[in-house]
């Protein structure tokens, strides 16, 4: 009943919109702060987005050149700028020149291969997290993206691999006029950005949650290759989750003992929070772990029994015809003066040993409960 879902979340070639991978050996030789982007060549372009707002005021702008931010400068107002896509590289040198980012900074961003971490400057922070997302296409299969967020006194950057609607539930809260986020300053708006990421998380959790209940309860009826492609596949995914998110636990540790301006007192506590939920991830992904070892086991024990069973039908069968085939050896042996050969019912009484040998057998078999 289930052999199709199997079939469709088994391990496939990975499809990404890309045309190229750009791998961390290009940079082999180059100096430290060289700008070369390392990873999916994504074929969207660079498109920059700015917010800017404060309790009172809400305006959104698209950006067609860097210089155009020097225009939007107001301390009066918390500005947010966006850049999905890193394919250009001049935009994120230009960023920096313009907000006086560290090159090694802008070399990060441009590296998607980071782990989740957070370095302090004196003029601003810088995060890397990792959004998770599920591919509509297929059966839990999934999606990185690498997201850097900049945070300074009234700005935060945040730079994104690609276009997608990740922070469609941040947009939307920055709409509602009486809302916290229109009150409270830039960090916390970067609170806001990695608790919208984090909480990714536990969709993709919910999805994984469902595939496994459905793992669990088929394995035993229904043991074959393709369901041990699909434990195999959410092993890997669990392992990678866990490469990306498990860091998170030391970035929002160390949020919560840095000491810096640029994080207030009471946005401390809601960062808090996130870290609370990446523990929730964390502790979920170990059950998850856990729960495939223990599947991939019992397929291992499930396939010994079926061969056992087999084993066993083919030792009862080899059994009854050992004797068989023994008297049939002895009887088919070339010698002149076998009495047995002269008698007329010498053919008929063999065949009554025969059967009364085979069903003394299959008797015997049954008692033991071995059949």
């Amino acid at each position: 009943m289930h052999t199709k879902f199997y079939s469709e979340i088994r391990p496939q070639h990975k499809q990404t919109d890309h045309a190229a991978q750009s791998r961390a050996a290009d940079k082999s030789g180059l100096p430290a702060g060289t700008l070369v982007h390392i990873g999916a060549k994504h074929q969207s372009e660079c498109k920059i987005s700015a917010i800017q707002y404060n309790a009172e005021t809400f305006i959104r702008h698209e950006i067609s050149a860097i210089s155009d931010l020097q225009q939007l400068q107001n301390t009066k107002l918390i500005t947010w700028v966006n850049i999905d896509g890193l394919s250009n590289i001049g935009i994120v040198e230009s960023i920096g020149h313009e907000l006086n980012i560290h090159p090694l900074v802008l070399e990060d961003i441009l590296s998607t291969h980071q782990r989740p971490k957070l370095e302090e400057y004196e003029d601003f922070l810088y995060l890397v997290i990792k959004g998770i997302s599920l591919d509509p296409d297929k059966i839990f299969s999934l999606q990185y993206e690498q997201i850097s967020i900049l945070l300074l006194a009234n700005y935060v950057i945040t730079f994104k691999e690609k276009p997608d609607t990740t922070f469609d539930p941040v947009y939307h809260y920055l709409q509602n006029r009486n809302g916290r986020l229109r009150l409270n300053g830039s960090d916390y708006l970067a609170y806001v950005i990695l608790d919208t990421v984090v909480d990714g998380y536990f969709v993709v959790e919910d999805s994984l949650d469902d595939v496994i209940d459905s793992l669990e309860d088929n394995i035993l009826f229904n043991s074959n290759k393709e369901m041990l492609q699909t434990i195999q596949q959410i092993r890997r995914s669990l392992i990678s989750m866990k490469r990306n998110i498990s860091p998170l636990r030391e970035l929002l540790a160390t949020i919560q003992r840095i000491d810096t301006p640029l994080l207030q007192e009471k946005t401390l506590r809601y960062f808090g929070d996130v870290y609370d939920h990446v523990l929730r991830v964390n502790d979920s992904l170990d059950s998850y772990r856990e729960r495939i070892s223990a599947m991939h086991d019992i397929y291992l024990s499930s396939i010994s029994n079926k061969m056992n069973e087999t084993m066993k039908i083919l030792t009862i069968f080899a059994s009854i015809f050992i004797p068989l085939t023994f008297i049939a050896g002895i009887y088919g042996m070339n010698f002149e003066y076998m009495p047995e050969l002269k008698w007329r019912w010498a053919y008929p009484a063999l065949w009554v040993i025969f059967i009364v040998i085979s069903v003394s057998l299959l008797i015997y078999f049954k008692k033991k409960r071995w059949l």
